[in-house]
């Protein structure tokens, strides 16, 4: 392993800093360094744990919320429907999948709350659609 020593100057130009903040942060125990005569030299292993990681490019996500509103319903659908969709929601997903079922006997009707990625909602609404059709 090699040991690549930095200057002050050449450390605040790594860090787009003026030479200063870097003898502060020196000084302050923020950034390691050592003496060597009258000037500090930094490794270069000291200045990449001070800076962190370069940024990496974040992955572009994209979550779906869907509702479903479903009339003319009996309990029985509805808990054949649940047990569908439940036992979908828990296979391997990608990102978290939350589901919510809602059932209101009064009115004969139910609603169907999915949060998910695009794939996975689209997976769980074609089993509402074929749930609905038998």
């Amino acid at each position: 392993m090699t040991t690549e020593f930095l200057t002050i100057d050449a450390t605040a130009e790594a860090l787009k800093l003026h030479p200063k903040t870097v003898l502060r942060f020196i000084r302050e125990g923020r950034l390691r360094a050592a003496r060597v005569g009258k000037q500090y030299r930094v490794l270069r292993s000291d200045l990449n744990a001070f800076a962190g990681a370069s940024p990496s490019q974040a992955t572009r996500t994209a979550r779906v919320t869907c509702v479903v509103d479903i009339e003319a319903v009996d309990l029985a659908l509805v808990q054949r429907l649940t047990s569908l969709l439940m036992g979908a929601s828990q296979g391997p997903a990608d990102s978290p999948i939350a589901l919510n079922i809602a059932h209101d006997p009064a009115r004969s009707s139910a609603k169907v709350i999915v949060m998910a990625s695009p794939a996975d909602a689209a997976m769980l609404l074609r089993f509402v659609d074929a749930c609905l059709e038998t």
